[in-house]
């Protein structure tokens, strides 16, 4: 009877934490969802009350270091924590359901962080004053976010953002292996997701130096994470990988290309 007791409780407590971490799971998409919305606005000078254009005044110089120091540490936390030697370490301490959950919650603090204290550099570069021609350029630019919500979905976006993980744990299942595929746009290029980024933050009606200097920092550190994340795929899927980084152009589509 004792044991009957005992397995009944750790049953129960076993419920109550696979729910917990359910919870978690699903407060820091919502948290994520809310932050990336407000993003989208705050660097297309869209909808939000604050832009990068906004923010507490600052000598240049000064301004340039704060903003450079905010990419860094954005830049750092995703890298750091993206890397498999961290998530060895990390899921010691984090139970492994949680651990994608909260490597977005990291990063969504991180995006609000930077966007809270970035100090803004609002002179401008150009500013196309066209109505027709702004009009253009904005739908270009939020295509570029339109790209790297689709590419999120192509390749499973509740498992990118720790959300099925999470309620696999709930149904007490473990989470699914990787396999290597290339849904349809994953074959035109290999990081449609990255050059979604890159083409929301570079095409803009205004540039400002703030928005010139965004578009520099986060597109280095593109080009930087590429080379670590196509390393740890390498290791991952060996050959599988290695051939289709040979017929698959980086960032930018060329005629005939095709993927596995």
């Amino acid at each position: 009877m004792a044991e009957m007791v005992e397995a009944h409780q750790k049953h129960r407590t076993g419920a109550v934490a696979r729910t917990l971490i359910t919870v978690y799971g699903m407060v820091v998409y919502a948290t994520f969802l809310i932050v990336f919305l407000y993003a989208i606005g705050w660097v297309e000078g869209l909808v939000v009350p604050h832009t990068i254009n906004d923010g507490p005044d600052a000598p240049v110089a000064v301004a340039v270091v704060i903003d450079v120091a905010l990419l860094t540490v954005f830049a750092m936390q995703h890298s750091v924590m993206a890397r498999p030697w961290f998530k060895k370490r990390w899921t010691r301490i984090v139970p492994q359901p949680m651990e994608r959950s909260t490597y977005v919650l990291f990063a969504t603090a991180a995006l609000a962080l930077l966007m809270w204290q970035w100090r803004p550099l609002p002179d401008q570069i150009w500013d196309v004053e066209t109505d027709w021609v702004r009009v253009v350029i904005y739908v270009v630019s939020l295509g570029g976010w339109a790209l790297v919500l689709a590419a999120t979905f192509a390749i499973d976006h509740f498992d990118l953002f720790g959300l099925r993980q999470v309620l696999r744990n709930q149904s007490g299942k473990s989470a699914l292996p990787s396999h290597f595929r290339t849904p349809v746009m994953y074959r035109v290029i290999r990081h449609p997701l990255y050059a979604g980024f890159i083409i929301a933050f570079w095409v803009a009606p205004t540039m400002t130096w703030g928005r010139l200097l965004f578009a520099v920092g986060t597109t280095g550190f593109i080009l930087v994470a590429v080379r670590f994340e196509e390393h740890d795929l390498v290791d991952t899927f060996g050959d599988d990988y290695r051939t289709y980084r040979s017929r698959v152009p980086m960032l930018v589509p060329r005629v005939g290309s095709r993927g596995r």
